[in-house]
């Protein structure tokens, strides 16, 4: 896939900047291994043949994640395309050339990743490929989805000690963060 732009593109925004979405989509796009959880896909993946071309399988992956990231469901990425130069960057869509999928080929997707049993397999690499870097994923909102450097847990250390964050049951620091008055509907 060519080099994504994730900020407007037109050059009328004279006064844009960066927003905290466009930021965290950057990193992601440096530190999900794209080609690996590709390469999971294609082999169940449909083939081009008769009736509509299915869309590239890298293009249907980043938008699961961005479901799964910004809590939107089919119809909700949908929109979210349409309405976010950020998001259509991150997934390279150029509305002057093509339309974003619709809900349908996002719904197929995600029920292909389902039946072949590859969305925990998909993300169980992702935290891996994470982990290995000092990085976890915080969800939220798609206002405040961000990217958190998450300690290691230190056992000698009293559980969130100095730093607001606790382990789990498993050990893992759980980061904690107050999401404000849009957090609270």
């Amino acid at each position: 896939m060519k080099q994504r732009t994730l900020a407007a593109q037109s050059g009328f925004e004279r006064y844009a900047r960066k927003t905290r979405r466009a930021e965290f989509l950057e990193q992601m796009e440096q530190v999900v291994p794209w080609a690996e959880l590709c390469a999971l896909i294609e082999p169940v993946y449909p083939k081009a043949g008769r009736g509509r071309p299915p869309v590239g399988v890298e293009r249907m992956l980043r938008i699961y994640f961005l479901q799964q990231w910004f809590n939107l469901w089919d119809p909700a990425v949908e929109e979210a395309l349409y309405d976010s130069a950020a998001l259509r960057g991150f997934v390279d869509i150029d509305l002057g050339r093509e339309p974003v999928p619709d809900e349908t080929t996002v719904c197929k997707f995600r029920h292909l990743l389902e039946q072949h049993e590859l969305g925990a397999r998909i993300f169980e690499r992702v935290q891996e490929h994470l982990q290995e870097r000092g990085l976890r994923i915080g969800t939220g909102t798609i206002v405040d989805a961000t990217i958190v450097h998450a300690p290691q847990f230190d056992e000698e250390r009293a559980p969130g000690a100095g730093s607001g964050d606790a382990p789990d049951a498993q050990g893992e620091a759980v980061v904690f963060r107050d999401e404000g008055a849009r957090g609270r509907g």
